[in-house]
């Protein structure tokens, strides 16, 4: 008797490399600071993403853990004193040296990209500068070598800007995103180092279409929302406990996988999220074995976005959103930097085939500049006298004449 999986309830799901993937991975051994830096990045993960879904209740979510670290990741090479320790030990980062979190970043980008070649995986940076000001040459040289980060000066009050901008990003998410920044973002900010993500991969075990029926999917307030639930069975990675189901289905040679968790129905989706942490991550993953499993799973697309001040302010790096003191002094040696905004927009899309997905996030840098005031609309004027506080004259002028 097969076991049977049925997606008839909210699902948790991950998609990246994996340690129960039903092939044996081929790629080179780790160094002991690439490992370092892959368990800092999903840590990071787990307490930015069980963040957002506290924050997102009974709401889809979807993020890239990888794109937001690699966009900090460059920022970093910016940020001094306070500012960098705040932002190292948000990110899991701490104990890691800048040089062994710089060549780390590099040889994972160059072992993710390249690890199975029937899965299309691609990583790009970039930072795009506003072009009358200069930045730290080192700063933007680390980022160019272990980054591989493309460095742009651009004409920001150029209404062509923000388009240029943003042709980049669609172009290195195969057209899944199709911008980050806007016309007012230009006008405050100062910098943006943006990553972009896109994966395409083939199940290695397709679903037949001539299986998928129309079904219906359980909503957390007990209502149900008509879906197109593919099938299929055969033998998978599978896992049980009192809490969870949890199958892997794997990509091309299996190098990377979608791992789904879910939870049973006397199990709230909210708090799974709450245990997910690395010790539980790795128990988890190393009980799979092969099972014998019918498989029903709902086809979905999901376009998702952020503002991730709010949550990454919750998990400790606040100091560098903060004018006064922010210190990104190795990004510009006279300082006056803060990160304004970190934007984030994935896509997701599942189906027969296989899964599509792509990620960007942009960390907007700005400048402390003096208020400005044009008067250039209609106001009010008072003229007075300072020691009585007298009003000697009000008025409102919505016309400036010279008559």
């Amino acid at each position: 008797m097969c076991k049977i999986l049925s997606f008839a309830l909210v699902l948790l799901l991950c998609i990246g490399s994996t340690q129960c993937a039903s092939t044996t991975v081929s790629a080179r051994e780790l160094t002991e600071a690439e490992k370092a830096l892959v368990e800092s990045d999903n840590s990071f993960g787990f307490k930015l993403f069980q963040n957002i879904a506290a924050a997102e209740k009974d709401k889809n979510v979807f993020i890239s853990p990888l794109s937001v670290s690699m966009a900090l990741g460059m920022t970093l090479n910016g940020a001094a004193g306070s500012t960098r320790e705040a932002m190292e030990t948000t990110l899991e980062l701490s104990g890691l040296t800048m040089q062994e979190i710089n060549e780390s970043y590099q040889s994972l980008i160059e072992l993710l990209t390249g690890l199975d070649p029937k899965v299309i995986f691609q990583i790009a940076n970039s930072i795009w500068y506003r072009q009358e000001l200069s930045f730290e040459q080192d700063f933007i040289d680390l980022n160019k070598i272990y980054f591989d980060a493309d460095v742009t000066g651009l004409d920001f009050g150029d209404p062509d800007a923000a388009n240029v901008i943003n042709r980049w990003v669609d172009d290195n998410t195969n057209g899944k995103i199709e911008e980050i920044v806007d016309a007012e973002d230009l006008a405050v900010d100062v910098m943006f180092l943006i990553n972009a993500i896109y994966f395409k991969g083939t199940w290695t075990y397709e679903f037949d279409p001539a299986s998928t029926r129309d079904d219906l999917f359980n909503l957390p307030d007990g209502s149900q929302k008509a879906c197109k639930m593919m099938m299929q069975e055969g033998d998978f990675q599978y896992f049980e406990d009192s809490d969870f189901q949890a199958v892997d289905l794997p990509y091309g040679d299996g190098d990377f996988s979608m791992t789904i968790f879910l939870p049973h129905p006397q199990k709230d989706v909210d708090s799974l999220v709450a245990e997910l942490d690395q010790d539980n991550w790795n128990q988890w993953i190393g009980s799979f074995s092969e099972e014998e499993l019918m498989l029903e799973f709902p086809k979905f697309k999901l376009e998702y976005e952020l503002n991730l001040n709010e949550a990454l302010e919750a998990l400790g790096m606040g100091i560098a959103f903060t004018p006064a003191e922010a210190d990104f002094t190795r990004m510009r040696k006279s300082g006056g930097l803060w990160i304004d905004e970190v934007k984030h927009k994935t896509f997701v899309e599942v189906n027969e085939q296989g899964t599509e997905a792509a990620a960007v996030t942009s960390a907007g840098m700005t400048e402390f500049c003096p208020p400005s005031m044009r008067v250039d609309r209609p106001f009010i004027f008072v003229i007075r006298e300072h020691h009585s506080e007298t009003i000697l004259f009000m008025g409102k002028i919505v016309e400036p004449t010279l008559e």
